[in-house]
C-alpha cells in the first residue's frame, strides 16, 4: 500500500506490543511508532485492510482517499450482531461435542454453557479486564454450567460438555501467527506469542479446575 503511494521502500519493526514503520521517499524518511492495543480479532477488518491494499494500486488512489477508506473501516460497525456470536459460538461448541461422541443432551449443555460463557467473555472484554483474568473467569463459567451435567444426573458424559464448552477460549489465531512468525524469521514476536499462548492455555486450566474442584468432577 505504502509502495503504491509513491514511497520508494518501507521498513518495520514489529515487537509483542508495538510496531515502528519507516518510509523512505526521494532521500527523505519518516519514523512513526504506535502501541499494539489488545482486543478481539476482526478478520472482517483484516480483509478490507487488504482489499484496501490492492485497490491502491489497481485504482492509482492518492493519500487523501486512502486516508478516508482507513476512516470508514475504523469507524465501521461490527459484521455480526453480537447476540448472534453468542449463538453461534455456542453452537459451534455443541457440534464439537457431538464429534467428541456426546449425546444430545451434553450438545444442549455444551451449547448454553459456550453460549454463557461468550457473553461473559464480551462483557469483561468491554471492561478492559485483564486477558488472563477474563480467560480464567470465562472458563470457571463455562465449566460450572457444564457440571450442571452432573448435579442434575443428565448425563454421564459431563468430561465432554466441559472439554468442548471452554474451546471458544483456545488462543488458535496466535498459535497460527506464531508459527508464521517463526517460518519468517520474526523469532522474538514467535516466542511472545507463543508464551502468551500458553499463558492462556494454563488460564483455561485454572478455570475448569476450579469449576470442577466446586462441582466433584474428579477428571477429563
Amino acid at each position: 500500500m505504502v509502495i503504491g503511494l509513491g514511497c520508494d521502500a518501507v521498513d518495520t519493526f514489529i515487537s509483542a506490543n508495538a510496531i515502528i514503520v519507516t518510509t523512505t521517499s526521494g532521500g527523505e524518511f519518516r519514523t512513526k511508532s504506535r502501541r499494539i492495543l489488545e482486543g478481539p480479532v476482526n478478520m472482517d477488518i483484516v480483509a478490507r485492510l487488504s482489499r484496501l491494499s490492492h485497490q491502491v494500486v489497481r485504482d492509482d488512489l492518492n493519500s487523501e482517499q486512502v486516508r478516508a477508506a482507513l476512516t470508514r473501516i475504523a469507524s465501521s460497525p461490527p459484521l455480526y450482531n453480537r447476540w448472534l456470536i453468542v449463538v453461534m459460538i455456542g453452537l459451534a461448541c455443541a457440534a464439537l461435542s457431538r464429534l467428541f461422541g456426546g449425546d444430545w443432551v451434553v450438545f444442549g449443555i455444551t451449547w448454553l454453557s459456550a453460549g454463557v460463557a461468550a457473553f461473559v467473555r464480551q462483557e469483561l472484554v468491554r471492561r478492559h479486564v485483564h486477558t488472563l483474568l477474563m480467560v480464567s473467569t470465562t472458563a470457571f463459567v463455562a465449566g460450572l454450567l457444564a457440571s450442571s451435567a452432573v448435579w442434575l444426573q443428565l448425563s454421564s458424559q459431563p468430561e465432554i460438555a466441559l472439554a468442548a464448552s471452554v474451546l471458544l477460549l483456545v488462543p488458535g489465531v496466535p498459535l497460527i501467527n506464531m508459527v508464521l512468525d517463526f517460518a519468517n524469521k520474526y523469532t522474538v514476536v514467535g516466542l511472545a506469542r507463543g508464551v502468551t499462548s500458553a499463558l492462556v492455555a494454563l488460564s483455561i486450566a485454572v478455570g475448569l479446575l476450579i469449576a470442577m474442584t466446586i462441582a466433584g468432577v474428579e477428571q477429563l
